[in-house]
């Protein structure tokens, strides 16, 4: 179901902080840094205290410098980018030509440069692509993903930011930092404890926030995930794809639509991307009407779940997960 390919180009070498003290290494698409330090709700509850950091080194790392880097990339992306000021953190998507979600890129312009992380392996395809539209604009393309990593800090962190660090995203969640690779070893020394990835996933959960591979296979439109306004702009000029994006909000509703999900708390097992979603009332022999994009369990919540259903799901039917009949109780992410 996910839409990320195969990594596409070298990924970095495994984080250092793998050597810590109960660190248990992540599974895919999370390869190359550690899934939790043995406590997961000890470290979400750090996370939403605002302490600690997580380790998002195996995150693709990009830069875009040159006089016309804004004017360009503004053609390119989805988001309105042409007079973004210094400093302020946006996101924005790639398209394909008949509107699909290619890439998801979370970046910051530091005054003489974008900077951007997206997915893990997902760099070499950006820069196939961003070289092969440079033509004669003024821009310099560089992939620094061995060089820099990027670090978490939560909201309301109050950590000081090492002099070394080449740019910082803030946003509402926390701030990103793109730490010189070297230096991950020392920043998790002064800035611990290291939180794992499962608790960044959890709080991500929770805030509803949609994830390129996780919650988008190669069929989705930004509609149906929630990203329009927040990473796709309906007031500027052309870019690919902006055809299906600007006739499914003035003429039609998406296909799908994200909902989150109460999973019942008795089941020890835990869904998984792309368990098969049906209405309780058919059981197991109904039809599929979506599917699990991300399950995590919460230190509050319990067992949580984003998920993708046909948009014509009743927002008020109960619905069953998996093959054990997992309950689970709806509530509006998209609407319908």
């Amino acid at each position: 179901m996910s839409s990320s390919s195969p990594s596409d180009s070298s990924a970095p070498a495994p984080s250092p902080l793998l050597t810590l003290p109960g660190a248990v290494a992540a599974e895919a698409p999370d390869e190359g840094v550690a899934a939790h330090y043995g406590d997961l709700f000890k470290e979400q509850r750090a996370l939403a205290d605002g302490t600690g950091f997580v380790d998002l080194s195996h995150r693709g790392v990009v830069t875009v410098s040159g006089a016309d880097r804004l004017s360009w990339l503004h053609l390119l992306l989805t988001q309105h980018v042409e007079q973004l000021p210094p400093q302020q953190a946006t996101e924005a998507l790639i398209l394909s030509a008949n509107g699909h979600i290619e890439q998801a890129l979370q970046l910051v312009d530091d005054g003489t440069t974008v900077w951007m992380h997206t997915e893990p392996g997902k760099q070499g395809e950006l820069i196939a692509y961003l070289e092969s539209m440079r033509f004669f604009y003024r821009v310099e393309i560089a992939d620094l993903t061995d060089e820099v990593a990027v670090v978490h800090l939560p909201a309301g962190s109050i950590a000081e930011i090492p002099g070394s660090v080449r740019a910082v995203r803030e946003t509402a969640h926390g701030r990103d930092l793109f730490l010189p690779r070297s230096e991950l070893s020392a920043f998790a020394a002064s800035h611990g404890p290291a939180i794992g990835v499962l608790a960044h996933e959890a709080l991500r959960v929770e805030a509803r926030r949609p994830r390129l591979g996780m919650e988008t296979d190669h069929r989705t439109i930004p509609h149906e995930v929630g990203w329009i306004g927040s990473a796709v702009h309906l007031d500027k000029g052309c870019y690919r794809g902006q055809e299906t994006v600007a006739r499914v909000h003035n003429l039609g509703k998406p296909p799908r639509r994200l909902v989150f999900l109460h999973l019942d708390g008795s089941e020890v097992r835990l869904p998984v991307h792309g368990d098969a979603i049906r209405l309780a009332a058919q059981g197991l022999e109904g039809r599929q009407i979506g599917f699990i994009t991300t399950s995590a369990r919460h230190y509050e919540l319990g067992p949580i779940a984003l998920a993708l259903v046909k948009r014509n799901v009743d927002p008020e039917a109960e619905l069953i997960v998996g093959p054990d009949a997992t309950a689970a109780a709806q509530e509006v992410v998209v609407a319908p």
